[in-house]
């Protein structure tokens, strides 16, 4: 956590306090690394890579300066999805980072750990709500051609 954010709001400090996520000051080499500026998209199959996910939990407006260090293990963008976050509700691509773990896990087939992060958050319901039929697809998407279809498919496209 860089604290760039009002702590009151910081979902990352929540997972910590909950015991749902750990602190670190490094990366491994077997994580997913969430980077919004990532070549590549996340996929179901990346969970056989890797043993953790790592999101840096930095402010929107600093985040080309934050992500433009290299951080070790398997750096990975998420599709385009919608934010159920009060601050930047329906925002493609502008999540909290318990949304994006939970978005990560979900397409990585592990969708009861997803919704165990996301029940922590009065508004947790609301991102999968509008992403629902989104994530479904995206879990099942193999390649990045299938999750740009997909994007396609439904009118949205990445913002980064």
């Amino acid at each position: 956590m860089l604290k760039q954010d009002d702590p009151t709001k910081c979902t990352a400090a929540k997972l910590i306090k909950f015991g749902l996520a750990t602190q670190v000051r490094k990366t491994i080499h077997a994580t997913v690394v969430l980077h919004p500026f990532a070549e590549k998209t996340v996929l179901k199959k990346d969970k056989d890579l890797v043993d953790s996910i790592t999101a840096v939990d930095c402010s929107w407006e600093l985040a080309q300066k934050v992500f433009a260090r290299n951080f070790l293990g398997f750096s990975r963008k998420l599709p385009p999805l919608l934010a159920g976050n009060p601050v930047n509700y329906a925002k493609i691509g502008k999540l909290t980072t318990a949304e994006s773990i939970a978005a990560t896990l979900f397409i990585m087939g592990l969708d009861d750990q997803a919704q165990e992060i996301l029940n922590k958050f009065k508004w947790g319901h609301t991102f999968f709500e509008l992403n629902q039929d989104l994530l479904k697809d995206y879990s099942s998407a193999e390649t990045e051609e299938n999750i740009s279809e997909i994007s396609h498919d439904y009118g949205i496209m990445p913002v980064f």
